[in-house]
């Protein structure tokens, strides 16, 4: 199998750097434990998987299918390699703790969009508990086993999310058994059909792929972020319209226990250009907001 050597040039910390293209147990893209990953993607040159072993200050790769070689070509911008390291010595005292204490953590990118575009579509305004059912359900069913080996401690081995061309094709109600309703199908069904044009939205500057990112109804700032932090690299990446980052920046920063959209900007400005570092440092390591006021419930539909 081809292989290849990262030689870092800094800390890594390789599993919370690959920790949010995980959609959270049980998610057969990914493996991930300390040291060591396993990722499965569908590429230009075609399906494949790749598998990390970090030591020391390399990481070594090994990668398996048709995409073998795209992914290794790949490797250092997958683990965040080759990046800007932020200081982040700004105003916040958490921050430069946080920073010391998770010194190497990196933004991704896998430049795969469709992989992360249809799974924050399906988390649109819904719990991530019936986010990641539908998810799960849909490589499930929809998906293909991915090349390679089984990772260890995987009782199955890495799957492939569906193809672009099977979720253009399926009617909306074919996505009704998952939890998800028209609205979000509809959507998913649209953005597969045009698939090759936001997969194209990797090879743009930040702000031209964000704007494509947003280019139909139903794509706002929250999806372009969410995509742009997985796919994209982006560093200054924000979930705008988030349910719960806005309240935990402002506890974190400010001592607020409930924030809005706005603060939160304004308590990130310091760090412009690196505030997805700051915001991934935070989701680590910093303070839980009071539980309290209004939540997000769960909604099903499966059986209505």
């Amino acid at each position: 199998m081809p292989t290849r050597i990262v030689a870092l040039d800094g800390a890594l910390d390789l599993a919370r750097t690959l920790g949010p293209l995980s959609r959270g147990p049980g998610d057969r893209t990914i493996r991930l434990s300390p040291g060591r990953a396993w990722l499965a993607l569908r590429t230009p040159e075609g399906d494949g998987s790749i598998s990390f072993v970090h030591g020391g200050g390399t990481v070594h790769c090994e990668a398996w299918g048709p995409g073998a070689e795209w992914l290794l070509d790949h490797a250092p911008s997958l683990i965040g390699h080759g990046t800007d390291r932020p200081s982040l010595d700004g105003p916040y005292q958490l921050v430069r703790d946080l920073a010391r204490r998770f010194p190497g953590i990196r933004i991704p990118r896998t430049g795969a969009v469709m992989a992360a575009l249809v799974p924050a579509i399906l988390e649109q305004k819904v719990t991530g508990t019936s986010a990641r059912r539908a998810w799960f359900a849909l490589i499930r069913s929809h998906g293909s086993d991915a090349p390679g080996p089984v990772a260890p401690r995987m009782d199955r081995g890495l799957r492939l999310p569906p193809p672009d061309r099977v979720l253009a094709g399926l009617p909306y109600y074919a996505y009704h058994p998952y939890g998800v309703e028209r609205r979000r199908a509809d959507l998913i069904r649209r953005v597969a059909s045009r698939a090759a044009w936001f997969e194209a939205a990797a090879e743009l500057p930040f702000e031209a792929a964000r704007a494509r990112l947003m280019a139909l109804p139903g794509l706002g700032p929250w999806t372009a972020a969410e995509v742009g932090v997985r796919a994209l690299g982006d560093p200054d990446a924000v979930s705008v319209g988030d349910f719960h980052l806005k309240h935990l920046v402002s506890w974190a920063l400010a001592g607020e226990p409930r924030g809005t959209d706005d603060r939160m900007l304004e308590l990130l400005a310091p760090y412009a250009g690196h505030r997805a570092h700051v915001v991934r440092l935070l989701e680590l390591g910093g303070p839980r907001p009071p539980k309290y006021g209004p939540r997000l419930t769960e909604r099903r539909i499966e059986a209505s």
